[in-house]
């Protein structure tokens, strides 16, 4: 006679792992209309969310738009009428932090119960900043970064972000940051993120190399975190015509449907697989469902800031204060400094 199968309990192991489901909106920028650029953002977010999306990441300055190719009239000892009116139209395209148009992008969070990492043009006075939003599901704007050190021609035009907006927010879904586009090169900046526990590590980028995704796998792998690279896809006909315009096209053709942002976003698990994209075909979603706990799997032979670091060898030192070039000291402080004996 055939026996009854013993009742079993659930071993040590068994613990369900937390699924998030994230998605990357690969899309270009519509240059010069920040509004429409909005619109266009919502819709994409929209068709994440109902999709089932907890998470959205779009690229690198995908409000204001990634310059790729202006020239601004930039040359050594060469002061251009042409590229200072074209930076007057560029500046006029980013957006104030805080400002109405992060209102707009929080309450597009809001009503689709996602979090939200937008790539943004930021201005602040006449500098412009290339800088990740971070939005709450419940629309709150919960903070930004600033790209510390723009690449190259970046250098003309956009400023330098500190040591103060360097953040990970510890949301539900898990610890959420950004490196925005080479910042993923710079190693002490990306352990300055494995130092405050990144797990959900948002790129947006304007690279579209083969070679850039060798870079998102390896630090996936080395930060035991989830990879989320966003690249906008654009084709020459997506930019405002202007005879300075150098663009390098990915495929021969030169005419208006040449590619000239090949896109190339990609999902990847802190174990190194590829769990979407890489899409080098066109604008569109891409997205993946986050087992969380391969966090705990990968950890358990490589955490790059626990068990294998050597702190009495090596040792970061972040500085996290914000530094202004001008700085106004109170009336209180003056009037204490006033009331001290002077040194004759």
């Amino acid at each position: 006679m055939a026996t009854a199968p013993k009742a079993t309990t659930p071993g040590p192991c068994d613990f369900p792992s937390t699924i998030v489901r994230a998605t990357i909106v690969q899309a270009s920028t519509v240059y010069n209309d920040t509004p429409k650029t909005i619109e266009k953002a919502g819709e994409f977010i929209a068709q994440a969310a109902a999709d089932g999306a907890q998470l959205v990441v779009f690229p690198e300055a995908y409000i204001g738009g990634y310059p790729r190719g202006y020239r601004f009239g930039i040359g050594v000892g060469v002061h251009n009428e042409a590229g200072r009116d074209c930076f007057r139209k560029y500046h006029a395209s980013a957006i104030v932090v805080p400002g109405p148009e992060v209102d707009k992008l929080a309450e597009m969070a809001r009503k689709n119960k996602v979090y939200l990492v937008m790539g943004a043009m930021e201005k602040d006075g006449y500098t412009l900043y290339c800088t990740a939003l971070f939005f709450s599901s419940e629309g709150r704007f919960l903070g930004k970064h600033r790209k510390v050190m723009p690449t190259s021609l970046e250098r003309c035009i956009w400023g330098y972000g500190d040591g103060s907006t360097i953040p990970v927010y510890d949301t539900p879904l898990g610890k959420l940051g950004a490196a925005i586009c080479w910042e993923n090169r710079m190693p002490l900046y990306r352990t300055s993120l494995y130092g405050q526990g990144i797990e959900l590590y948002c790129a947006p980028t304007a690279d579209g190399s083969k070679e850039w995704q060798s870079s998102m796998m390896h630090i996936a792998i080395e930060g035991g975190c989830f990879v989320m690279s966003a690249c906008q896809f654009c084709v020459r006909k997506d930019f405002p015509d202007h005879a300075d315009y150098l663009f390098t096209d990915w495929y021969p053709e030169q005419h208006e449907e040449a590619v000239v942002s090949q896109g190339g976003s990609v999902i990847i698990s802190p174990l190194g697989k590829i769990l979407a994209g890489p899409n080098f075909e066109s604008e569109g979603l891409i997205t993946a469902d986050l087992d969380l706990g391969d966090i705990a799997r990968a950890k358990l032979y490589f955490d790059v800031v626990g068990h294998y670091s050597r702190p009495d060898i090596f040792n970061l030192r972040v500085n996290d204060n914000q530094n202004k070039p001008v700085t106004f000291v109170s009336k209180s402080v003056k009037a204490e400094d006033d009331s001290e004996p002077q040194n004759k």
